[in-house]
């Protein structure tokens, strides 16, 4: 045991690593474990009944309903739209092709805010697009699908693209070698490969979406029952003084965040040791 700790100390790549995961700790622990542990502190505050009329009102369900199903439809459309966006990136050399894919990072770098201001510009009922639908978008929970949409997108294109670019072709030769059809050449060969890669982003921009604010309050209209958001919930607790009944329900999205990423980090693994595999 202590030649083995000692080969450890000599081949480690951090000089200091004693002191390196200290600080390591202290800084998981400031940052994430000490806020977090305060959160369930204060609704440990409330009474059961006292927590369930916080968390399961009509109000905050209805943001529930809207919240979770506009965040997994939104992914489930980018999933779908994220790998043509990543295939036609990989796959094809056309004029502008850098310029598009570097629009493909604006989510990133764009304020939430200005995101959704310039959405509601665009897709109010006056607006350049909205203007032309025969729907309502900008005030409604369309309005939240597409905000939702906007902000998810890059999150399935960055994670599917690279390992598009490392998929060997010759096994699309192969395929077509043996007489199958571009059809099948996706769906057998190149969609498998993806798909651990797929799943990841689709988790990631269903996760990224669940706590989406900025973006999403302008173009949604906030009403109550309607176009409310489960994050716009907590931020009116909180101007209501209602510390613990804020803290519950971000409970409730805290736990449920951190199931998703559960599974993202299986589908992580799942995805090299398939690729490994390969």
């Amino acid at each position: 045991m202590p030649f083995s700790r000692a080969l450890l100390r000599r081949h480690t790549v951090l000089p200091g690593f004693d002191l390196a995961f200290g600080f390591v700790v202290l800084y998981v622990c400031l940052i994430v474990l000490v806020p977090l542990s305060a959160a369930f502190l204060k609704t440990a505050t409330l009474t059961w009944e006292g927590f369930v009329a916080a968390t399961m009102s009509p109000r905050v369900v209805a943001s529930y309903r809207l919240t979770f199903g506009a965040s997994f439809a939104a992914a489930l459309l980018n999933a779908v739209f994220g790998l043509l966006v990543a295939w036609v990136l990989v796959r094809y050399r056309f004029p502008g092709r850098r310029f598009v894919d570097a629009l493909v990072d604006l989510p990133f770098a764009l304020p939430t805010a200005v995101a959704g201001i310039a959405l509601t510009a665009i897709y109010a009922q006056n607006g350049a697009i909205g203007q032309w639908l025969p729907f309502k978008v900008a005030f409604t929970p369309v309005g939240v699908f597409v905000a939702l949409v906007f902000i998810g997108l890059p999150f399935v294109v960055r994670t599917v693209q690279p390992v598009l670019e490392d998929v060997n072709r010759e096994f699309e030769e192969a395929a077509a070698t043996l007489g199958a059809t571009r059809l099948q050449t996706v769906t057998k060969v190149v969609l498998p490969i993806v798909m651990p890669a797929l799943l990841t982003g689709f988790a990631l921009a269903f996760a990224r979406a669940l706590g989406e604010y900025g973006s999403v309050i302008f173009i949604a209209g906030n009403m109550p029952m309607v176009s409310e958001i489960t994050p716009l919930i907590i931020i009116t607790k909180l101007e209501q003084y209602d510390y613990a009944g804020a803290t519950a329900v971000a409970v409730v999205m805290l736990v449920t965040s951190f199931a998703l990423l559960l599974v993202i980090n299986a589908l992580q693994a799942w995805a090299r040791k398939r690729q490994g595999g390969v």
